[in-house]
């Protein structure tokens, strides 16, 4: 018996199901259990596919590491194995991450001595910051401003936003992790 607390649509969907998770899948490529659960509900599956393929997407204005430092971050902090596992897996790669910055992320601070980046760090920082209090403070903010445009700053804040909202919908629903991604503990630091 599984612990979900909203079981995932299993094959064969329901056509309006099928059809928006076609949208949110690459071509060839079967829907994540998190997508198959949203497509319990079809409008609001639909409406979240524009947000997230634009915050995936070519027009997010930060580049593919600054995106993933920021999901992993505050998919560690809000203890979203699920959600985190799924973008280690299909993402840490190509955005440069390697096993110390993953466990960084993971577990540690942006003062390991993995982020020789002063962007990197920043991220981080930001991450951290939203996560603990909801807001940025006014030196922050002054060395994020100096590093990144209004327009990053804005994709990174909503950035930021939307994965504590997937990451609250993934935890709280008990969503088990993805076959073959990792774990938390997969990433001990040494």
């Amino acid at each position: 018996m599984s612990d979900e607390r909203i079981p995932p649509l299993r094959a064969p969907f329901p056509p309006e199901a099928a059809a928006v998770l076609r949208r949110m899948m690459p071509p060839g490529q079967a829907p994540i259990a998190l997508f198959r659960m949203f497509a319990r509900n079809v409008p609001m599956a639909a409406a979240m596919h524009g947000w997230g393929s634009y915050e995936l997407g070519r027009n997010f204005s930060a580049g593919l590491r600054d995106r993933e430092i920021v999901i992993d971050r505050v998919c560690a902090l809000c203890h979203a194995e699920y959600e985190w596992g799924v973008h280690v897996a299909r993402f840490a790669a190509k955005a440069g991450l390697d096993d110390a910055q993953i466990a960084s992320l993971t577990h540690g601070a942006s003062t390991d001595p993995c982020w020789e980046s002063e962007r990197d760090r920043l991220l981080i920082e930001l991450s951290d910051a939203l996560h603990a209090g909801g807001d940025i403070d006014d030196a922050l903010w002054e060395r994020l401003a100096a590093e990144f445009t209004d327009e990053q700053l804005l994709d990174l804040l909503m950035l930021g936003g939307w994965y504590h909202a997937i990451s609250f919908v993934a935890r709280a629903t008990r969503l088990t992790p993805e076959p073959g991604t990792p774990r938390f503990e997969d990433f001990r630091p040494r």
